[in-house]
């Protein structure tokens, strides 16, 4: 059969020192189609993507686009054999308009008038409504939504020309309406004759929008099939090697007396205006309460607030039947108060220290840790080394840099340093997110374990289907507000994804 192929990589090798990224791998896109890829974190996707959009370079293999054999030099270069990539933390300016951003870097733009940029506004307003992708043009990024802001990346992509558009976890940050918005869009960019490559952990949306499906494993690509011919437990099979037993556990209603109760909390955003609104929470023993939200209506500074990390404006946090008068990391950490940050390589690891070091943040004041104001090292590695072992940690060695761990093996490691305390309240922001099945099926099991043993855990997640997987109560949070609460007997997708939005039950918009 004469394929019409769009993008053809042949022999991909790619090294980072000793470590073989890409081993000899072969990848075809074709013209007009919606191409999965998909992999453990370290199989080696995303290097290949940021290959082909000019990211990388590789070491050997050929790329041949659209019949021509190109050396791809720079994400710029990528672009002007129209190639395009989406990246899941968005590149754009705040302080710019949507059309600002776009038309950003056009040669003589700075001397262009009002008239030619009136003009551009009308082009890109045209551009979006043909894709169904609409947003406002003429104000600052800052002030829209993540969903509008993702449709102004894809808009640039097409802006420029690009024929082939790469998405990186497209509908982590979306609500679930607006991830159906997305999924026909990418139909409509399909009809228009455009290859779409997404890179997702998200099985069930893979077969809800792909045509066809790659997968790799530890570097090499194992397999590529129709979606017709496959469903998710094969892939996820493919995927790590072994069946996973997707069995989840019968949940009881374990819930005991509070431990967490938040009155009337406030606290400012880093910018100084105000984020959280007089939020109300109570957090039983038990139980998992999921926290529901699109990005940037507070999530973040409620987790910060709770684990010391932000000071609070005004409001009453109840901890173990004692009022908590002030908050300082430390004190959390006494009071038996784990933390999963939304960035592990911003607030929860350091980088360039060793996995042994990092273990060690929270302990090595005790003198399990201590002797006489040394490290006990012989003692710490033994210590780390059951630990990498317990959960499974993959790194070369003890030293090996935290940095240039996956991210999944850098979950791990923090989870294993988290779950060492024996917290009774865990407050876990966005546990899986960039996480492969594997990894995502292993954090879910150790947030499972810490609910059964009594303790609790507040899980903030954009993830609408992990809340309602795991959780025991649903809230969601909207402009710095619960607005909206459900038990998991009674919740309800789309009733959940409309307070996600702002908009409440009886059709008004929430304030």
């Amino acid at each position: 059969m004469n394929e019409n192929i769009a993008v053809d990589m042949q022999q991909i090798v790619k090294r980072f020192g000793a470590v073989i990224a890409n081993d000899q791998v072969d990848f075809k896109a074709r013209v007009g189609e919606i191409h999965a890829l998909l992999g453990e974190n370290g199989a080696g996707k995303s290097t290949m993507m940021s290959i082909l959009s000019g990211v990388y370079k590789m070491n050997s293999g050929e790329i041949i686009i659209r019949g021509n054999a190109v050396k791809i030099r720079s994400p710029k270069h990528a672009m002007e054999l129209g190639i395009g990539m989406v990246f899941q933390n968005f590149r754009l300016v705040p302080t710019l308009t949507a059309t600002e951003n776009i038309i950003l870097g056009e040669k003589s733009s700075i001397w262009r008038g009002k008239s030619w940029m009136k003009h551009k506004q009308l082009e890109i307003e045209l551009l979006s409504q043909s894709f169904g992708l609409a947003f406002p043009t003429d104000i600052p990024i800052w002030q829209l939504s993540v969903g509008e802001q993702q449709r102004v990346e894809i808009i640039k992509t097409l802006y420029r020309g690009a024929q082939i558009i790469i998405l990186d976890e497209p509908t982590s940050v979306l609500t679930p309406g607006e991830a159906e918005q997305l999924f026909t869009t990418l139909e409509h960019m399909k009809q228009a004759g455009k290859t779409v490559i997404i890179t997702t952990h998200k099985l069930m949306e893979v077969m809800m929008v792909a045509d066809r499906i790659s997968v790799m494993r530890k570097g090499k690509m194992i397999q590529t099939l129709d979606k017709a011919v496959t469903n998710e437990r094969e892939l996820a099979r493919i995927m790590i090697g072994h069946e996973i037993n997707n069995t989840k556990p019968i949940l009881e209603n374990l819930a005991g007396e509070p431990l967490l109760v938040v009155k009337h909390l406030e606290a400012l955003a880093d910018h100084g205006s105000q984020v959280l609104n007089g939020i109300h929470l109570t957090v039983n023993r038990g139980e998992i309460v999921g926290v529901a939200g699109v990005a940037g209506n507070g999530q973040k500074e409620l987790a910060e607030v709770l684990t010391g990390l932000r000071p609070r404006g005004s409001g009453i946090v109840i901890y173990n039947g004692k009022e908590m008068k002030s908050a300082s990391v430390r004190m959390a950490i006494d009071l038996g108060i784990s933390h999963i940050p939304e960035n592990r390589m911003k607030s929860g690891l350091a980088g360039s220290l060793g996995v042994v070091d990092n273990l060690l943040f929270k302990t090595y004041r005790t003198s399990e840790r201590l002797w006489l104001g040394f490290l006990r090292k012989g003692k710490n590695r033994i210590w780390s080394q059951m630990l990498v072992d317990q959960f499974d940690v993959k790194t070369p060695d003890l030293d090996t840099p935290t940095r240039q761990l996956s991210g999944g093996n850098q979950q791990k490691l923090l989870f294993a340093r988290e779950i060492n305390q024996k917290p009774q309240l865990m407050v876990a922001v966005h546990p899986t997110q960039g996480l492969d099945v594997g990894a995502t099926d292993g954090v879910h099991k150790l947030l499972y374990d810490l609910r059964n043993k009594g303790g609790a855990v507040l899980l903030i997640s954009e993830d609408l289907d992990e809340v309602l997987q795991l959780s025991d109560r649903v809230l969601v949070i909207y402009n710095g507000k619960i607005i909206g609460e459900m038990s998991r007997e009674a919740a309800n997708k789309e009733r959940i994804g409309m307070w996600m939005a702002g908009v409440l039950d009886d059709g008004g918009a929430a304030v």
